[in-house]
């Protein structure tokens, strides 16, 4: 198994460059299945997870081309109803696959989707998509450990997001598109990557109106074209750049960006006393001194991302000061920061959903392993802070949603090697 070793204070300095959305490229390429046409997907992430869907896609009997960032895929045919386990349950938002396929052909079975085990294995609960997929007309019946949902024809349903879900939003907006009659989906997720999706399918032929906001109604179609699908800049690599750059008192450009998308993290900064300029797709950082604690509660977008939580609470142990951070969005995320403990952080816990952090500490580097994607970037930060060598382990975690990380990180100095083969 591969792993990074840090040795912790090198200087950074430089430019990183922002590559493609991560959450944008999940959904681009189930979407591809609703069109019998070929689409062109740019600016495409180099990484594990969207090896796994391309499989996961390919093994539907999609034609694949891919080359220097670029993916095309033509599914003229699904010739399989059934998503194979072995790619399936390697990443959550395979469940994605599963409304186009049914809104397509009438039916799919599908085993229960993998991902990030946020603690002791459990995984998010996919009841939103079985219920909206209900709602539009779909039978559902569980067996031998595989989901089996058909329908002649989806219909058209009003349906109530008692969770805002991003995925669940984007997987019956897109399911809905080519069901019979109208959907009106209410209490929507809003996060940029919505009515990114719905402007492609949009231009494809789709009825789409209010991506972006709570409620959004879908006209249903026989059938859309394919396209040209650019993938917007990854804002949660956005905002882990610039806490990274915060954290480590670095002079760093952030390029390829749109620092719109991590507004929230910006206002912050202002208020604690981290120094930057912006431009419309740039963001430069300083090195910036006495940072004051800051309370943070995560929130749906606009909010402060769940996934930016675990690298500003890194943030925080830097401070001056105690911070209240409050997870709120899923259940044991706050479990990571006994590494961080164990690297000489002062924090405690107060309950699963909520930490105070006391800082300013000093961390040391420690052996440590990667839970999932946003808490094995956090461990990065937290090993280029501190004092001495750091290994982690488990750093597929972080290669599903970070592309090249040590060879970016290496170009702005940091002392990171990895050791054993890129899994890519």
């Amino acid at each position: 198994m591969s792993k990074f070793i840090i040795q912790g204070q090198a200087k950074l300095s430089g430019e990183i460059e922002v590559k493609g959305a991560k959450n944008a490229a999940l959904k681009i390429i189930p979407a591809a299945i609703l069109s019998s046409e070929k689409i062109t997907i740019n600016n495409l992430p180099n990484i594990e997870d969207i090896n796994r869907a391309i499989e996961l896609v390919e093994d539907l009997g999609a034609n694949i081309t891919r080359s220097n960032g670029s993916l095309e895929i033509e599914i003229s045919e699904i010739k399989k109803n059934e998503l194979n386990p072995k790619f399936a349950n390697k990443f959550r938002t395979s469940i994605m696959f599963a409304g186009p396929i049914l809104a397509r052909i009438g039916e799919v079975k599908f085993p229960s989707p993998g991902g990030c085990a946020l603690a002791s294995g459990a995984k998010r609960p996919i009841d939103v998509f079985l219920d909206g997929f209900k709602a539009m007309g779909a039978e559902i019946k569980i067996k031998d450990g595989f989901y089996h949902l058909k329908a002649k024809k989806l219909k058209g349903c009003e349906y109530f997001f008692t969770t805002i879900s991003v995925t669940g939003t984007e997987a019956l907006m897109m399911t809905a598109v080519l069901a019979k009659g109208t959907t009106i989906l209410k209490n929507c997720a809003m996060e940029p990557e919505i009515p990114a999706l719905a402007d492609y399918l949009n231009k494809q032929g789709a009825k789409i109106k209010g991506a972006g906001t709570p409620t959004i109604i879908i006209e249903g179609v026989n059938e859309i074209n394919a396209g040209e699908f650019n993938i917007m800049p990854d804002r949660l690599e956005t905002g882990t750049f610039a806490i990274m750059a915060a954290a480590t008192k670095s002079k760093i450009k952030i390029t390829k960006c749109n620092p719109e998308h991590i507004e929230i993290l910006l206002n912050i900064f202002e208020r604690i006393g981290v120094k930057f300029e912006k431009g419309d797709d740039w963001l430069q950082m300083y090195p910036s001194d006495n940072i004051t604690s800051y309370n943070i509660k995560t929130h749906e977008y606009p909010g402060l991302a769940t996934d930016l939580q675990s690298p500003f609470t890194v943030l925080m142990t830097q401070a001056d000061g105690y911070s209240l951070i409050h997870e709120t969005i899923y259940d044991r995320r706050l479990l990571y920061v006994d590494m961080l403990m164990q690297m000489g952080a002062d924090i405690i816990m107060c309950d699963p959903h909520r930490v105070i952090v006391n800082g300013q500490t000093p961390l040391m580097g420690r052996r440590l392993i990667s839970p999932d994607i946003r808490a094995g970037i956090a461990m990065i930060i937290a090993a280029l802070i501190a004092e001495g060598q750091t290994e982690i382990d488990n750093i597929y975690q972080i290669d599903r949603g970070y592309e090249d990380i040590d060879g970016r990180l290496r170009a702005i100095g940091a002392d990171i090697k990895r050791i054993g083969s890129l899994n890519i």
